[in-house]
């Protein structure tokens, strides 16, 4: 008697019933391994998120997907999750030391301004311990803590950790602000450049279009008067030697006319 090959299709209906059943109440299997060269990370889903950030996210049919993790980045928090969502999801902590971010690497802001500088972190465990510094060129750094030259304070979560700097001054406020975040595993830092600007800094641009006028103004000013200056020159009548005004050609071209007429009744 022959035995006809299972449906594909009863096949596949029946490893999903018993992995739902593995899945009841967020319960997905997972696995970590972790090498010298990459952390692997493998769970019965179909997307990997870290935080809000989506790492990955595949259509297939399998069963288990899996998510290489970077090697300097490793530590946090992850979400394996099973499409449709609502069939469960699992939390997936890697240890590592941990990863210290910075929004951007300069700051700016203008002379007399609260400034804030800010230092991020997802790894796991969370950072125990956030410390400010300054870097002092030749010497050792100064470490900052709240109330420092009366202007500064520090606000600290495991996730991230501010600078506030009130009334910020010109001189002694721009430089390099470093960030350490330690953890169980280990410790990363982050490099912040502060640049203060002159109050007058966003003045420069207005003064700068009132000059070009100015000088404009003037040119034209200079030009229009030495034109005026020319057309009287020109308009004026000559002076003879007396200081009276010479006789004009014409008139005396018709005075000599007339002289040579009379000579000739005259004769």
């Amino acid at each position: 008697m022959m035995v006809s090959p299972p449906n594909p299709f009863v096949i596949y209906l029946t490893n999903f019933a018993l992995f739902f059943f593995k899945i009841v109440g967020n319960n997905i299997w997972t696995a970590i391994d972790v090498s010298s060269h990459r952390t692997l990370l493998t769970c019965e889903g179909h997307r990997w998120l870290k935080g809000d950030k989506v790492l990955k996210e595949d259509k297939s049919d399998s069963l288990t997907t899996e998510y290489e993790v970077v090697s300097d980045d490793r530590s946090g928090e992850y979400q394996c999750i099973f499409l449709p969502e609502l069939a469960g999801k699992a939390d997936v902590q890697v240890k590592g030391p941990p990863k210290v971010y910075i929004n951007k690497k300069s700051e700016y802001g203008n002379e007399g301004d609260s400034i804030v500088l800010t230092c991020k972190s997802s790894s796991y465990p969370s950072i125990e311990q956030w410390k400010w510094y300054k870097e002092n060129e030749g010497e050792a750094n100064m470490i900052l803590v709240n109330d420092t030259e009366g202007r500064m304070s520090i606000i600290s979560t495991p996730e991230k950790t501010e600078l506030h700097i009130n009334s910020a001054d010109i001189k002694e406020d721009p430089g390099k602000y470093i960030c350490n975040g330690t953890n169980s595993e280990g410790s990363d830092t982050a490099v912040i450049t502060l640049k203060v600007r002159s109050r007058l800094a966003a003045l420069w641009p207005f003064l700068g279009i009132v000059a070009e006028v100015l000088i404009l103004v003037i040119i034209i000013f200079i030009y229009e008067r030495r034109r005026r200056t020319d057309d009287i020159v020109e308009a004026e009548p000559p002076r003879d030697e007396d200081g009276g005004a010479a006789p004009l050609k014409a008139s005396s071209a018709v005075n000599e006319k007339g002289s040579n007429i009379r000579q000739r009744n005259s004769n």
